[in-house]
């Protein structure tokens, strides 16, 4: 048994899906399920039903499944461990981050780290916030990033620096100029993220606080990434909130337009396990992502 097969284990249980766990831990979904196979051959028990076109954990596969993450949790540590003595010479580091993070944010403070400790590799997710919580209360994950924040109490949150959501609606939208007051909010149409999603949470949070109850918006569409958000609301009439560093571009370029109704800022946050040591490449990583911009 090794961390490899541990991991494609726990990627496809997780999501009971072998191309979606697959892709995961970036293998094919010929190698995952030949590396599940071997498991299953090797100790002579079935970790999944076939069932039609679907899998399913069996009694013993979900038996196992807490096992498997207790154990590649505890090769992380002793891998960072390793690497501590090496003095960040060799080892590995696990993030996973929500997507405005991921995609925004963080890359290039992965390419500070990747040339300050060429001998660190990096294994780097992006997700919802519920995803990434998930990631770090089971160990997949050693530093988790998220906007908001959450209430787990596994888990240590510790604020970094602070994002607006911005309105948006295309420019070319009629009657954008007539939404000047928080109550007004409710004759536009909405492309909203998923639920689970950080920018969704902090969206119904910030309506809240404006005295606007989120249920009570006409929503055209659901999408699960804000790239598909902002495509559609590129083209549509409808509105959506997002990041500033989102939309930024395109407003400078007059594509989008930003309503003038103020929402409360949010946080982005680091997430830790309370009770596993974080290696030293993870510590390396928080402090070069708590430096000024």
């Amino acid at each position: 048994m090794t961390p490899e097969q541990l991991a494609t284990f726990i990627a496809v249980a997780e999501r009971e899906h072998l191309t979606k766990g697959a892709a995961a831990v970036r293998l094919t979904p010929s190698a995952a399920s030949a590396a599940i196979r071997a498991l299953e051959a090797v100790y002579n028990v079935d970790l999944f039903d076939r069932v039609g076109r679907r899998i399913e954990l069996t009694r013993a596969g979900r038996l196992f499944l807490a096992e498997a993450r207790r154990t590649l949790a505890a090769v992380k540590e002793a891998e960072g461990l390793l690497s501590e003595l090496g003095g960040l010479r060799t080892g590995h580091l696990d993030i996973e981050a929500s997507q405005t993070i991921a995609n925004y944010w963080l890359p290039a403070r992965l390419l500070r780290f990747t040339a300050l400790y060429p001998g660190i590799s990096v294994g780097f997710r992006d997700g919802n916030t519920a995803g990434v919580v998930q990631a770090v209360t089971s160990g997949r994950a050693e530093l988790g990033f998220i906007e908001g924040s959450v209430d787990e109490a596994a888990l240590a949150a510790h604020p970094f620096r602070s994002d607006e959501l911005i309105i948006v609606v295309s420019s070319r939208a009629p009657g954008v100029g007539a939404v000047t007051t928080p109550e007004r909010l409710r004759e536009l149409r909405w492309i909203m993220r998923e639920p689970g999603s950080g920018t969704r949470t902090e969206f119904e949070a910030a309506l809240a606080a404006i005295g606007i109850d989120s249920t009570t918006l006409p929503v055209a569409l659901i999408l699960p990434t804000n790239e598909a958000v902002l495509s559609a609301v590129r083209g549509s009439a409808c509105a959506a909130a997002l990041s500033r560093l989102v939309v930024s571009p395109f407003i400078a370029s007059g594509e989008l337009v930003g309503i003038d109704i103020a929402l409360a800022p949010r946080q982005f946050t680091i997430l830790r396990h309370k009770e596993r040591r974080l290696s030293a490449a993870a510590l390396a990583f928080e402090r070069i992502c708590r430096e000024p911009d």
